[in-house]
C-alpha cells in the first residue's frame, strides 16, 4: 500500500523533459501548495498526521515513511535527472548504504579505485564484513574493468569526475559494459551535479548525491538524494528507506530545494571561477601537477568535454618536492579559502585528503592512487575571482 502510493506520488509530472533545465531547478516536479497557495514548498514540521477512520487519510500517514517537504525534494532531483523516481536521505553517505541493502552477502561490486573516502570506510570497514566483495580499480581503463567482471558482480560503482583525484569515467562506454553483462550502475554524480552531467541519460541505472554539497550549495544541511528510472529498483529503495529509517528531516529538505533554485547561476561561477584558478596554478613554478578535467593533458580530456557541460570548479594539485610541510604553510597562509572538510559550497575550501577526508583510507592505498602528503583539493567557490587568485598567491609565495 505504502510503496504504490508513494510510487503515484512521485509519478505526477516530475519527468517533464520540454521544460529546460534552468526552469527546473525552479519548477521541476513541484506541485502547487493546496492550503494556502505557498509559492515555496512549506516546511511540513510534523512527526505524524490525522487520519478521517482507520486507515483512510490524505496520503500521509507518519513522516519516516512520507512528508510532503521531502516529497517536493525528491520530486525536485528526479526532475532535474530526468527520472521517474527520487529519494531523499538524512546524508550522501545513507543515500550510498541503502543502495548497498540491494545486494545479498556473495555479490561482488567493482568500484573506482581513488572514489571519496568515506564510500571506500562504508565498503570495506562496514559492508565487506558482511559478505559483499569490493573490488577497487581504475575504471578508465574498460579492458581491465571486463576482465574482473563475474558471474557474481553485481553493481558497478562510479564516481567522475573522483574525488579527489579528478579522474574522469566514461560513463556510456561503462553503460555498455554493464548492460551486456547484465549489471547495474551507480553513478556518484556529487562533483558535476545534474546541471554539468546527466548520468541517466547516459544508460546509468542509479545517480546519487550528496546534496550537502552543490545541491544544497551553501554548507548548511547534511543530505543525500537518489534518482533513477527502474520501478521495481526504486520499489525496492523505498522500502529500505522507510525501514531502515535514515531520511531527512523536512528543514534540511526545505533548505536543499532552495539552494537547488540557485543551482545553475551558482555552477556557471563555480565553474568560471574554477577556471580562472586552474590558469594561474598553471604558470605557477611551486606547483608540479594539477589534476582538473578542463587541462588538455588530463587523461580523460575528451571524455569529459563530450559527458560534461562544463569543467567544474574542483582542482587538485601538488607541491613539487612532495613536502608535507609545504602543505601546512600553505594553507595557514589562505585569507580567502578556508581549511575545511566538505566541498561546494559558495564559499572557497581547501581540503588535505591524506589527513582529512581520506585519513580513514590505509597509507599505501591512498599513495598508490596518487593521494599523497602534498596533495591539495580545492572547492572553488563564488567569490571575485581575482580575490581568489590572489589568495592562493600570496599563500604560496
Amino acid at each position: 500500500m505504502y510503496i504504490s502510493r508513494t510510487l503515484s506520488n512521485h509519478a505526477r509530472g516530475i519527468n517533464n523533459r520540454i521544460m529546460k533545465f534552468n526552469t527546473k531547478v525552479i519548477h521541476g516536479g513541484q506541485i502547487k501548495e493546496k492550503g494556502y497557495g505557498a509559492v515555496m514548498p512549506p516546511i511540513y514540521q510534523t512527526s505524524t498526521y490525522a487520519q478521517s477512520e482507520p486507515g483512510v487519510h490524505e496520503g500521509y500517514e507518519y513522516s519516516r515513511t512520507q512528508n510532503p517537504t521531502r516529497h517536493a525534494l525528491e520530486n525536485s532531483i528526479a526532475s532535474l535527472e530526468n527520472a521517474k523516481y527520487g529519494l531523499a536521505f538524512s546524508s550522501g553517505l545513507s543515500a550510498i548504504d541503502a543502495i548497498l541493502k540491494l545486494f545479498k552477502p556473495g555479490d561482488e561490486i567493482i568500484s573506482t579505485h581513488d572514489l571519496y573516502g568515506g564510500s571506500y570506510r562504508l565498503f570495506n570497514k562496514i559492508y565487506k564484513k558482511y559478505g559483499l566483495k569490493f573490488i577497487f580499480e581504475d575504471l578508465k581503463d574498460l579492458e581491465k574493468v571486463e576482465k574482473l567482471i563475474t558471474p557474481k558482480t553485481k553493481l558497478i560503482w562510479v564516481e567522475t569526475p573522483t574525488n579527489p583525484m579528478i579522474n574522469v569515467i566514461d560513463i556510456a562506454a561503462i553503460s555498455e559494459l554493464c548492460k551486456k553483462n547484465n549489471i547495474l550502475l551507480g553513478v556518484d554524480n556529487t562533483f558535476s551535479t545534474p546541471y554539468l552531467q546527466r548520468p541517466l541519460d547516459l544508460g546509468a541505472d542509479i545517480v546519487m548525491h550528496s546534496g550537502t554539497k552543490y545541491l544544497a550549495g551553501h554548507s548548511d544541511v547534511i543530505i543525500g538524494l537518489i534518482a533513477l528510472n527502474d520501478e521495481k529498483i526504486a520499489e525496492n529503495l523505498f522500502f529500505i528507506q522507510n525501514s531502515s529509517g535514515a531520511i531527512c528531516g523536512p528543514m534540511d529538505a526545505f533548505l536543499t530545494l532552495r539552494g537547488i533554485k540557485t543551482l545553475h547561476v551558482r555552477m556557471d561561477r563555480h565553474c568560471s571561477n574554477g577556471e580562472k584558478v586552474f590558469e594561474y596554478l598553471k604558470q605557477c613554478k611551486k606547483v608540479e601537477k594539477i589534476y582538473w578535467p578542463g587541462l588538455e593533458s588530463h587523461p580523460n580530456h575528451l571524455v569529459a568535454k563530450k559527458q560534461m557541460k562544463k569543467f567544474g570548479g574542483m582542482i587538485s594539485f601538488t607541491f613539487a618536492g612532495n613536502m608535507y610541510s609545504d602543505v601546512v604553510k600553505f594553507t595557514k597562509k589562505l585569507k580567502v579559502f578556508t581549511l575545511a572538510e566538505s566541498l561546494g559550497g559558495v564559499e572557497s575550501l581547501v581540503n588535505h585528503p591524506a589527513t582529512m577526508t581520506h585519513a580513514s583510507m590505509p597509507k599505501k592505498d591512498r599513495e598508490r592512487n596518487g593521494i599523497t602528503e602534498s596533495l591539495i583539493r580545492l572547492s572553488v567557490g563564488i567569490e571575485d575571482s581575482a580575490d581568489l587568485v590572489n589568495d592562493l598567491d600570496k599563500a604560496i609565495n
